[in-house]
This record gives structure tokens, C-alpha cells and sequence, in this order.
């Protein structure tokens, strides 16, 4: 298969309009592609490398682009293996040869071509086919399912993997793809709820009500004496956070998935700020501290995926509480489980909401206790209500302030993710809630995500994930989706989180008055 089919195909999707279209596309383009080739096919056309990073910046490809060949010759064969061999040298002479592997791969290419690699290589390249798109195009250029290529994504955590197996064996080769201790899972999502009686109108009385934290998702592997850390985008953080290894590896079971959340307290037993807790995942705060070394993180499981042999995704989660309780030592000292009530009584939700908010955390999850654990879905099983609107937004460019804050970009413009794989659609602007550290890190950090200069500011690649708090949501035809934020003001910026896990513009939406 030429780089230029994949080129045509990904310049097809970002002018497509729709998510049933774009997979259409994507599809095609992975029915051409022979069995070795499917792999960087379907990563390129969710826009990164097979290889995930390969340390390459702009300039260094600036340097190397021009003189564009006249035409097509590069296969994806060619391209793929060039990038393996830049993903893995490394050591003395490795800067040579990674630009004798680079100036290779680009004087072979067109100029489409060119611009193509370049915005693949920098994690530039915007085309609209987020994962939910691409599974869907898996699904239909193999003939299997859509519910039998998300669960073998939840099971295998890659996209690539999942499209070779449901394009080489169909179904057949998905129903392999099982739970394996020490390979990730993709994680269950929890979807907002509006209120807490809200919440339990919609799921009745068979529930539990959880503490929700302001802490980072976890899932904890243990074999053995093994024990293997990652974060909510499958991220390996097992070297940097060894409490959590010491004390999941002293549990009482040989073989164990567990799902939660982690956080630094004071102490007091508060929250710390979040910033803190991220430090130790090697994110510095969005004022540019540090990380701090003294910082120590405490786990609050809520879910068991795996024990002892036994994998429990598809048990009730009632089942899986039961096993998580036998699981987790009662240590008042040191609590291991996340806070909260089965099957609470009238008035005890709201108790545990109160009691969440008075500990300083965010608010509480209500979850279903027939359902089954459904990676990668914001759906109605589990529903987060925080007595604050809070959206999670992209960044799409932001306005030189005036006043005190002259020389600073100040005003940012808030995107919603399009759930039909399209660009983020603008929502609003807000100034708000930004302090000095701030301002100062957004003037530092814009120009690395620059698109486009203009006399007001700059405009964004879509890269950075904030989170906003609102009153609310009004109709507004002065922006695209046709609705506006409400008093939106800045929490924080969201370095654990991509533009694929931001809000939809659905969820924006279910704010306005009157549903």
C-alpha cells in the first residue's frame, strides 16, 4: 500500500463531515491495506505513529523538508520501518543516523506527502477520527460487530492490535483477546449527572454512592510479587509512585486488577492540590512548579477487575464490591477502599455527598450495581454529580490581555468535542480564575501550539484540555453548536487528560434550563 492512499484517505476524513462518513473512509482505506500494513494504517489514521513518540521536533524536520519528490513511490512498509528504527536508536552517532533515517524517509516524499509525515511525527495531524471513530470503521471493513471490537479494545488497550486481529481472524480472533494481568484495560468513564436525586431517579435504589475525588485514575496490576502501575491513558507511572506498589503487593491474593484513584492529603487527611498529586506522574502544574518529592500519594480503589484467576469484568459490579471488601484489609489507620454506601437508605446519599464535600473532594459517583464494567463509556451506569458544573474544554486560542495584564494571553476560547469526530466546536471565552502563575505559564506554553498568529492572539491546535466551572448553559447562535457558557470561570489545566477525552458538545448542551 503507497503513503499516498493513506495520505488520500486521512485528507478525505478531515473534510468529512459526520461520524457515520468518516469511518466510512477510514474503512476503506483499512480494507486496502494488507495484513502487516493494517497496524501503522489504523494508527496513522488516528493520528500518531505506531511507535507513539518519536522524540522528533519541528525543527528538526524543518531542517529536513524540501526538495519534495515528483512522485509517489513510499509504501507504508517503508515508512513504518523507518519510524521503528527512530523509535530505538539511541547512544553515540544516534543523531546522525536518526537524520540520515529522516532526510531518507522525506526526500522520497511528495510535498503532500511531506506535510502529512511532518504533522504525524509532531502529533499535529487533525483529522477528526477519534477512537470511537475508528473502532466503528474497524467494525465495518471487518464485517464483526461494533460490541465485539470495543470489548477486545477495552481487553488489548490498542487500537492497531484490535483492527489486526477483527481484519486477519474476525470474530473469532476478537473472542481471544481476553483479560491479561500486567496488560492494562481501557477504563470505565463516568458521565455527568445533574443532580443526586437526579442520579437516583435515573438508576433506582439498587446503587452505591462513592466519594469522588480530585485525584488521578489508577489501575493496578499484581503477579506475583509483581506489581505494575498505570494511569487512565494507559501510561506506565510504576517507577514513580512505590507507595502504591508497596502496598498493593501486601494485599492477601497472588493475582490481582484493581481500578481507583490516588491523591496526596495533608495532614489533615485533605486534598492536597491537584497539582500536587500530578507532580508525581512527571506533570508540573500549570504555574511551572516542580515536582515535589515529599509529596506522598494514598490509593482509594473502587473497583476489582481480576483475582486470583478470576476475571470479573463482566460480573455485576455488586459481585465485584463484594470481592473488592473481601480483598482490602480494614485498615482505619490507612483505608485502602474508596468511601461510600450500597443500597443506601433514604437521606443517606445525600449524607455521603455532604460528608464528600466537607472532606474537601469533589463530590460523589453514583453507580449501577447490575452493570457489568464497560470500558471507554461516559454512560448512565455510572453518573458524577459535583454540586459545581465542571466541563472539561479545549483550549482553541486565547486574546492578549489589557490593563495589568498587557503583554499576557489572557482570554481563552473553550471547545466542546464534536462527537462525530469533527473539530472541537467553541463554546464560549473566559478570563476568569486565572491567576498571575497562570497567565504567565499560558504566555510561555501558547506559542508551542500555535496555528495561527493574529492581531487579537493566537489560535490553537487543539492540545490542551482545561477545566472550567459554570452556572450553566444558554442558547446562543453566536457560536457554532448554538449554545453559550454561563459565568465560566478557570479551575485548572488537565495534563492527564487528550482533546479525545474532553466534554461533547452533548453534555454542554444538558445544561441549558429546561434540559
Amino acid at each position: 500500500m503507497l503513503l499516498a492512499e493513506v495520505v488520500a484517505a486521512s485528507t478525505a476524513v478531515a473534510a468529512a463531515r459526520g461520524r457515520k462518513a468518516k469511518a466510512g473512509l477510514i474503512a476503506g482505506a483499512l480494507r486496502l491495506a494488507d495484513g502487516d500494513e493494517v497496524p501503522a494504517v489504523t494508527a496513522w489514521l488516528s493520528g500518531e505513529p505506531l511507535q507513539r513518540r518519536l522524540g522528533i521536533g519541528w525543527r528538526s524536520l524543518a531542517a529536513l523538508t524540501g526538495g519534495a519528490a515528483a512522485e509517489s513511490t513510499l509504501t507504508v512498509a517503508d515508512v513504518d520501518a523507518a519510524f521503528a528504527e527512530l523509535a530505538t536508536t539511541s547512544g553515540p552517532g544516534s543523531a546522525a543516523r536518526r537524520e540520515e533515517l529522516l532526510r531518507g524517509v522525506l526526500s522520497r516524499a511528495t510535498s503532500e506527502e511531506q506535510r502529512f509525515l511532518v504533522r504525524l511525527i509532531t502529533g499535529e495531524l487533525r483529522q477528526g477520527a477519534l477512537e470511537g471513530v475508528v473502532l466503528e470503521a474497524v467494525a465495518t471493513a471487518s464485517g464483526v460487530p461494533a460490541a465485539d471490537v470495543r470489548r477486545a479494545f477495552m481487553l488489548s488497550g490498542s487500537l492497531p492490535d484490535t483492527a489486526t486481529a477483527a481484519l486477519r481472524g474476525g470474530a473469532e480472533a476478537l473472542s481471544a483477546i481476553s483479560l491479561q494481568v500486567g496488560r492494562p484495560v481501557r477504563p470505565m468513564l463516568a458521565g455527568p449527572g445533574s443532580s443526586l436525586d437526579a442520579a437516583l431517579a435515573d438508576l433506582g435504589p439498587d446503587v452505591t454512592v462513592e466519594f469522588k475525588l480530585d485525584g488521578a485514575r489508577v489501575q493496578v496490576h499484581r503477579d506475583g510479587n509483581q506489581v505494575r502501575v498505570w494511569t487512565r491513558t494507559l501510561r506506565e507511572v510504576t517507577d514513580g509512585v512505590p507507595e502504591l506498589v508497596e502496598r498493593v503487593r501486601a494485599l492477601p491474593c497472588r493475582t490481582a486488577v484493581l481500578d481507583g484513584e490516588t491523591l496526596a492529603l495533608d495532614d489533615d487527611g485533605r486534598p492536597r492540590a491537584f497539582q500536587d498529586t500530578m507532580s508525581r506522574f512527571g506533570s508540573a502544574g500549570a504555574g511551572g512548579e516542580m515536582p515535589d518529592a515529599g509529596v506522598l500519594l494514598s490509593p482509594f480503589f473502587f473497583d476489582l477487575l481480576h483475582l486470583d484467576g478470576r476475571d470479573l469484568l463482566d460480573e455485576p459490579l455488586d459481585i465485584r464490591l463484594d470481592a473488592l471488601a473481601g480483598l482490602l484489609a480494614d485498615d482505619a489507620s490507612a483505608p485502602l477502599r474508596m468511601p461510600g454506601v450500597r443500597r443506601p437508605r433514604p437521606g443517606q446519599a445525600a449524607q455521603v455527598l455532604e460528608h464528600a464535600l466537607d472532606a474537601g473532594h469533589e463530590g460523589v459517583v453514583v453507580k449501577d450495581l447490575a452493570a457489568p464494567y464497560a470500558a471507554g463509556r461516559r454512560g448512565k451506569a455510572w453518573q458524577k454529580v459535583k454540586p459545581v458544573h465542571t466541563l472539561d474544554l479545549v483550549v482553541l486560542g486565547a486574546e492578549w490581555g489589557y490593563g495589568r495584564r498587557t503583554g499576557t494571553l489572557s482570554n481563552i476560547h473553550l471547545g466542546a468535542r464534536d462527537p462525530d469526530g469533527g473539530e472541537p466546536v467553541m463554546v464560549g471565552k473566559t478570563f476568569k480564575g486565572m491567576t498571575d502563575e497562570l497567565l504567565a505559564w499560558q504566555t510561555r506554553t501558547f506559542p508551542e501550539h500555535t496555528r495561527e498568529e493574529t492581531p487579537w492572539g493566537v489560535l490553537l491546535e487543539p492540545a490542551l484540555v482545561v477545566e472550567i466551572a459554570v452556572d450553566g448553559a444558554q442558547r446562543s447562535p453566536r457560536y457554532p453548536g448554538g449554545v453559550a457558557l454561563r459565568f465560566a470561570r478557570v479551575l485548572r489545566y488537565r495534563p492527564d487528560k487528550t482533546p479525545a477525552e474532553a466534554d461533547t458538545l452533548e453534555a454542554v448542551r444538558a445544561l441549558l434550563a429546561g434540559g
